[in-house]
């Protein structure tokens, strides 16, 4: 009777252990991520606000709900920082499109205007690495492009 107790013990943890290696880990859903980066806008790099504002970042919320990004950090690979103002919420499918250059914010149905405030470009037209931060410095999503284009999907 005990021999045949432990080898039904042992049968059912085989076959508990096997559904755990079997079933993947859940992934974090999509949430927030960088969707695009137009990193070299049209025309010549003149410095002009015009020319900065047509370089910029996309940010998505793939999620049903609205999501806190406030102090978050977007970097690229040379430190240049952005930070989400304080109390900034990303709504739920909404975007936000941060251009280098100077402006004001504003809102869309779809997606929220943002201005990084530089007078000369952030990302490289041969190429650079998108960094996202969350407010504590954990990494969220990365994404690189390289020259030949003027955007990146990511």
């Amino acid at each position: 009777m005990k021999l045949r107790i432990r080898v039904l013990l042992v049968a059912c943890l085989v076959a508990a252990s096997s559904i755990l290696i079997a079933t993947p880990a859940q992934a974090e859903p999509a949430t927030v991520y960088i969707y695009k980066v137009y990193y070299c806008s049209p025309g010549s790099d003149t410095g002009s606000n015009t020319s900065l504002n047509a370089e910029y970042l996309v940010i998505k919320n793939g999620d049903n709900v609205s999501h806190s990004v406030s102090e978050w950090t977007v970097r690229d690979r040379a430190g240049h920082r952005y930070t989400f103002p304080d109390g900034f919420r990303l709504g739920a499918g909404k975007q936000a499109i941060i251009h280098t250059g100077k402006g004001t914010s504003y809102n869309t149905s779809a997606s929220t205007h943002l201005y990084w405030g530089r007078g000369w470009y952030v990302w490289n037209n041969t190429g650079d690495k998108v960094i996202l931060r969350r407010a504590d410095g954990s990494l969220k999503d990365t994404c690189s492009c390289s020259g030949g284009g003027s955007v990146k999907y990511c």
